[in-house]
This record gives structure tokens, sequence and C-alpha cells, in this order.
């Protein structure tokens, strides 16, 4: 098996490779140009729009001005933003789905017990979605809040849930992402990954030593619907300097198994 992946598709390939006839490439261009902005805290041009997901200019031109009169988004000059009417995009889902509307109060006492920030995720695409967090203080150097992505392959989250994906999920996963260092200990070997993933279904738990971000430390737990599968995941972070692997998997991961058993009564 090749370890190589293969080379990412831009967001306009991708698009422009599917060829049902049902399928509505301009709004799928638009929520290609929404999402262009998720990583970004200051205003984007076109043409950076344009590089980031490879859509024409022209193309990226009409989707803002689209949004920009649905009230989606804000121009100045060049430089777009996007305005508040565009978190109802998500509302919907966030307070339509059980397991986020039960969820803070279960997140809420885990926080209280360990005094560590807590956080569910479910998997989306290639990154995890925050769906519910309770915050004891801030452990990363980037706000994590409900609606945050983070990708998949180098989080406790994230690893959990790809360690019970299907095995063809799993390598279509690993043929679309594109494995970089985000410090030092990250772990970049698809072989390796893959090797770990399966200690993870083993273990039932996963546990991140400072390969997202010098400093952190987190471990998380599955969460199962009543079939028994993975629909998300649980996890608790903290400061390396303070708490250790070991105190993570005695003291932090019997709290979050509770917490998943509690979860998984609300799930289907």
């Amino acid at each position: 098996m090749s370890t190589t992946p293969a080379p990412a598709l831009t967001i306009a390939e991708e698009i422009d490779a599917l060829t049902d006839p049902s399928f509505m490439t301009s709004l799928a261009r638009g929520l290609a140009v929404v999402r262009a902005f998720s990583d970004s805290r200051r205003p984007l041009t076109i043409a950076q729009i344009s590089q980031k997901t490879g859509i024409p200019r022209a193309a990226v031109r009409r989707c803002l001005y689209t949004l920009k009169q649905l009230g989606y988004v804000d121009a100045e000059l060049n430089n777009f933003s996007l305005r508040p009417k565009v978190l109802t995009l998500g509302y919907s889902y966030l307070s339509s789905t059980p397991l986020t509307v039960s969820a803070q109060p279960c997140l809420n006492n885990i926080t209280r017990q360990l005094n560590e920030s807590c956080s569910l995720a479910v998997l989306d695409d290639t990154e995890i979605l925050y769906i519910s967090r309770s915050a004891a203080g801030r452990v990363m150097s980037v706000a994590l809040n409900t609606g945050s992505r983070l990708p998949a392959y180098c989080t406790s989250l994230g690893r959990v849930m790809l360690a019970h994906l299907p095995d063809a999920e799993l390598d279509d996963y690993f043929a679309r992402i594109k494995l970089r260092a985000m410090t030092e200990k990250t772990i970049v070997s698809q072989k390796r990954l893959r090797d770990i993933l399966i200690e993870i279904r083993e273990a039932g738990f996963a546990l991140i030593d400072e390969e997202l971000e010098v400093g952190l430390r987190s471990i998380a737990v599955p969460v199962r619907g009543a079939s028994g599968t993975v629909l998300a995941a649980l996890n608790v972070g903290a400061q390396a300097s303070r708490v250790s692997r070991r105190q993570m998997e005695e003291e932090f991961l019997p709290v979050l198994l509770r917490g998943a058993q509690e979860l998984q009564v609300l799930l289907p």
C-alpha cells in the first residue's frame, strides 16, 4: 500500500468533477466562497478567495454579489467579510440536533470535575466540527467555539472518529487529505497513522501529545449511538506542562467514558 497521498484537489476541481445532472454547481460555488472565510480573521479580496478555492474570479465575483444582496456578506471597496446573518445557516442544525441541544450540561459537569476544557465534535469531511464546548480557560492559541474546525488526523477527537470508520471510508479520507506537520511532533506518515488508529480502536480512546499545538495535550473517547455506531467524540484538553499523560489516562479517561455513556442516550 502506497503511503504517499494523492495531490489534493482544489474545491473547484472537486465541484467540477461531479457530473450528476441534478447537481447545482452555482450553489456549490457559493457555499465554497462562504467557507473560504472560515480560517481568516480579516476581510478577503476576490483574488484571495479565488486562490483559496480555485474558483475563477468572475464566478467568485458573482457569488459575492449575490451573497451581499442577500445580506450574508459585507463589502468595503474590494474587501469582503461575512455578516452576522451567515450564522443562520448553521443555527438550524445546532438547534435541531438532540445531541447539541442536550450535551451542554454534560460537558459543563466534566469541566467542573476536571477543571479543564471539554469539547464535543463530529467528523465533517476531513475535519472535526465542534458542536458543543465547555471552556475552563484558554489552552490553545486559537480560540475554539461551537462551529470551529480543525484537521482530524492530528486531533484526539478526529483520531477517535477516524479509528472507527469503515475501511473504504478511511481509504477515501487518506486519498483526499494532505498531511502536514502542525508541530515537530505531528505524525504525517500515513502508515504510522493507520497503525495508531488500530491501537485507538482497540484501546477505546485517543491521546494526542503536542501534535496539534506545542504545549497542548488532549484525550478523547468515542460517543456511540443506540446501534453502537460512533457518531461523535468527546475530549478534554489541558496544558502539557501541567497534566501528564498518566494523569489523563488515570483521572480524565474514566470521567470522559462516563460522559460518553450519558450522551449515548441522546443519540438515535
